[in-house]
């Protein structure tokens, strides 16, 4: 695809992960979560810091979220763990003006799919000012659990919303997880935050676009001006 203006006229749905994605990782804001994770896992496995720690990406790595890990391995329950983990301030994230303009002006539906859940993923697109763009939060409940990149929760996404993937793009700061959507037919964009394991699989064949900023980009892309007019 050639990354330009004209290759994204065709897109009616785009899909924007949120750590990360929506925000910038600069921000630090998801290791909040991470540490809250942390002592959920080391809290409900009987374990140390260093032991909890393995766990949790040991986890990750295998089953995509240290989440699913718990659930296979240990029964937990994801409501208790979700609501565990998301309980943080999200005020390190500051509004982005910016953002909310290029989303105004970008064409097409636009939804957010997550990992995480939907009370936190609606905490911070409230936040950054842009939840009125947001059409629907597709989250890791609706997946049935079953974490990015997984093709099930892909898969039920265009379904639930209805989506042509061949005229959707994604947006994703975890160069894997667009694996699932460039093999539906989506166009993909990795945000690369400079985090080692969120390159992972970054190879070309399923990565059509790489960015640094997901506002300016969009800024870009819809024309806005360096003061957003």
């Amino acid at each position: 695809m050639n990354p330009n203006r004209q290759s994204f006229e065709r897109v009616e749905t785009w899909i924007f992960d949120l750590d990360n994605t929506l925000y910038s990782a600069r921000y630090n804001l998801f290791d909040l979560v991470e540490r809250r994770i942390g002592t959920f896992v080391a809290e409900a496995l009987d374990l140390d810091a260093n032991g909890a720690r393995r766990v949790q990406k040991d986890y990750f790595h295998r089953f995509g979220s240290t989440l699913r890990g718990l659930m296979v391995n240990h029964g937990i329950d994801p409501d208790d763990f979700l609501t565990y983990v998301h309980d943080i301030d999200v005020d390190r994230v500051p509004p982005n003006p910016r953002l909310d303009a290029a989303l105004a002006r970008l064409a097409g539906r636009k939804l957010v799919f997550t990992n995480g859940s939907s009370a936190h993923a609606e905490r911070v697109i409230a936040r950054l000012g842009v939840a009125r763009h947001i059409e629907g939060i597709f989250d890791i409940a609706a997946a049935d659990y079953v974490p990015k990149p997984h093709r099930s929760g892909y898969e039920a996404l265009v379904a639930a919303h209805g989506i042509k993937p061949r005229s959707a793009a994604m947006v994703e700061d975890i160069a894997r997880n667009l694996v699932p959507s460039a093999d539906l037919g989506m166009a993909t964009i990795w945000v690369r935050t400079g985090i080692g394991w969120s390159g992972e699989g970054d190879a070309s064949d399923h990565v059509d676009l790489v960015i640094d900023d997901l506002a300016d980009w969009l800024s870009d892309l819809v024309g806005l001006d360096a003061d957003g007019g």
